[in-house]
């Protein structure tokens, strides 16, 4: 992970290294890796002590009360700045009483000591979503973490991937990207994996953010022209507009669902690999509910991905939702990517 070059408006995003949190070992794994990782961005000092402690504390929590859980590392690079994120993901218990547990100095016995509230206060940004009986999803950022250029924002977006078991790299991605008043993201599964999937997954990333602002039918358009003498991807492209408009293409074996109060709806994509044989793209429009959830993913999800209406999920940050999906409908021996967008902020 060295110097990059970042043009104004848009942010980088790399998802370093996913920890498996089951052993004890795994708290000093965890917290070396993160205090290597904010180094190279230039965290050190108080604040990378801080990040260490914090890593600390949600490996030791996962597996005092969890028993076992992941860990997430993953950097943000913009013109405006960098930051760490960490995001830790647990099937556990649950906390039956979220805002006891997050009163700071309140820890359990047999923890570090730290206590949820100071995990919270410490971290620039945060998010946490538990259910009792079903675990807890918990990101905290340090520094610039957020995933949309800067601006007047009218949706909300994020998303996450992994590498399939016994891989070091993830051949599906994703990007976002801000014009104007306009959002759009884009989510590429590069044929099989490895690194020629990451390849192919990568150069969709980069013809995406380097293409002129257009509807996600040019846009795919110009991704399959790049994509030629890879060995192609399937890739979606998701646009939110003013007047809670989504216009959406996408092209291959990418999963696209509209959750609201009114249920689930399916996105259309049509066959083919893009770089390789595959039709001119079409376009297709949906009106959102306020209540929107828009919810791509690789074939590394389940399509039986359900997002509950209950517990407040649809209103935690996309983050949020895109690591309770991935935890909870990931398919281990495939690379899984999720992306998340809704037509406007958390409330």
């Amino acid at each position: 992970m060295g110097p990059v070059t970042t043009p104004p408006g848009v942010v980088h995003v790399e998802d370093l290294a996913w920890i498996r949190v089951e052993h004890a070992s795994a708290v000093g794994t965890a917290r070396r890796a993160a205090a290597t990782f904010a180094a190279r961005l230039g965290i050190a000092g108080e604040r990378g002590s801080e990040i260490e402690l914090v890593v600390s504390e949600i490996a030791d929590n996962q597996l005092k009360h969890a028993g076992s859980g992941w860990l997430l590392v993953r950097a943000f690079r913009s013109d405006r700045g960098v930051g760490l994120c960490l995001v830790g993901v647990d099937s556990g218990p649950g906390m039956a009483d979220f805002g006891i547990a997050s009163r700071d100095g309140h820890s359990t016995a047999g923890s570090l000591g730290i206590g949820l509230g100071a995990v919270l206060r410490l971290s620039d940004s945060w998010d946490v979503y538990t259910e009792k009986g079903a675990g807890t999803v918990l990101v905290a950022g340090f520094g610039y973490c957020d995933q949309i250029p800067p601006g007047d924002r009218t949706a909300d977006a994020g998303g996450l991937t992994r590498a399939m078991t016994g891989q070091d790299t993830c051949g599906d991605a994703y990007a976002l990207r801000r014009d104007g008043e306009v959002v759009t993201g884009l989510i590429a599964d590069g044929l099989g994996h490895g690194p020629l999937a990451a390849t192919a997954s990568r150069a969709a990333v980069r013809s995406f953010l380097d293409a002129a602002p257009g509807s996600p039918g040019v846009l795919l358009a110009r991704v399959h022209r790049d994509l030629q003498g890879t060995r192609g991807a399937a890739v979606a492209i998701a646009q939110m507009r003013t007047g809670a408009q989504l216009c959406y293409a996408g092209i291959g074996n990418i999963g696209g669902h509209l959750f609201s109060g009114t249920g689930r709806r399916g996105l259309t994509s049509m066959p083919g690999i893009v770089g390789g044989n595959a039709r001119a793209p079409r376009e297709f429009d949906y009106a959102l509910d306020p209540d929107t959830v828009v919810v791509l993913h690789s074939d590394g999800v389940s399509e039986k991905v359900v997002l509950p209406a209950g517990g407040g999920l649809p209103r935690r940050t996309p983050m949020v939702i895109a690591a309770k999906i991935l935890r909870d409908h990931g398919v281990r021996n495939d690379d899984a990517g999720v992306l998340v967008m809704r037509p406007g902020p958390a409330t």
